[in-house]
């Protein structure tokens, strides 16, 4: 079936939308940030840099380490902006854009995040790595898809009755890591988490500076939720739709936290700078090796 140019949008030069790429500019390894300023400081240690390019907050270089293919994009903040950036890819590898059709044989991408977030359990410090195993998505994205077989219904159940929440917010949704690329990230360095992804950054998160939210326990509420020895680790604003697409579109896909903030203690870092910066060498490093 051909896809309408009103379904699938290119530009003159036929470059995918929003991202402003071709089939060409990526590799089959591919690593988000929120920050487009991110991209640069993890392309500054590849050996070679072959694509730069950027429209609107999506900034792509893609070049080689240590003979691996590697492609950093910027998505911005949200899941709103997952939604672009992870169904432009995927049809960057598996849409015939001359054709405008689904090619037959699809092409599996490796998708690895590296963002900041905040703790909400007191004991993790400041400043250090978290892999996401599970992602809870309080943004309604995925309820857009049809994506009932890969949400985990009896987890997402407890969750709602724990904390009796409010019928008016989108229904929360647990999607999982890709298993292979969770064991190639697991370390010693890195804590295996939970990660909560919000719709926002100030009252969704639980922060009070001028406006009362909702519910003002919401983030002791996550914080004491258990199911099966699973707890709530973590905030951000990205996991769960880079997980629920991944997993609809084929594409294998894990999430790491530098922990910046511990919402809990009230701690910020000192040098996030450099914490994010020993992130992105470590997963550069176990990507390549």
């Amino acid at each position: 079936m051909q896809l309408s140019p009103s379904e699938l949008i290119l530009n003159a030069d036929n470059s995918i939308y929003h991202l402003n790429l071709l089939p060409e500019d990526i590799a089959n390894t591919i690593i988000t940030v929120g920050d487009p300023d991110r991209v640069a400081s993890v392309s500054k240690y590849f050996d070679t840099i072959e694509v730069k390019k950027g429209k609107r907050e999506f900034y792509t270089h893609t070049g080689t380490l240590n003979g691996k293919r590697i492609t950093v994009i910027s998505t911005g903040i949200g899941t709103d902006n997952i939604d672009i950036v992870l169904n432009e890819l995927d049809a960057l590898v598996n849409i015939d854009f001359k054709t405008r059709s689904v090619k037959t044989h699809k092409t599996s991408l490796d998708i690895i995040r590296i963002g900041t977030s905040g703790a909400i359990q007191p004991e993790i410090p400041i400043d250090s790595f978290l892999v996401s195993e599970y992602a809870i998505g309080f943004d309604n994205l995925l309820h857009f898809y049809d994506s009932e077989h890969i949400q985990y219904h009896d987890m997402q159940n407890a969750f709602t009755a724990h904390t009796n929440w409010f019928s008016h917010k989108s229904t929360p949704y647990i999607v999982k890591a890709d298993d292979s690329l969770l064991k190639k990230i697991i370390s010693d360095n890195i804590q295996v988490g939970f990660t909560a992804t919000n719709v926002g950054f100030y009252g969704p998160q639980g922060r009070q500076v001028r406006l009362k939210t909702q519910d003002t326990n919401l983030n002791t509420k996550l914080s004491s939720f258990a199911y099966n020895n699973l707890k709530i680790t973590n905030l951000e604003m990205e996991t769960s739709g880079i997980y629920g697409l991944s997993k609809l579109l084929g594409h294998k896909a894990v999430s790491l936290n530098c922990i910046l903030a511990n919402r809990s203690t009230g701690d910020f870092s000192k040098n996030p700078s450099k914490a994010v910066d020993l992130l992105i060498k470590d997963t550069l490093h176990k990507l390549t090796a």
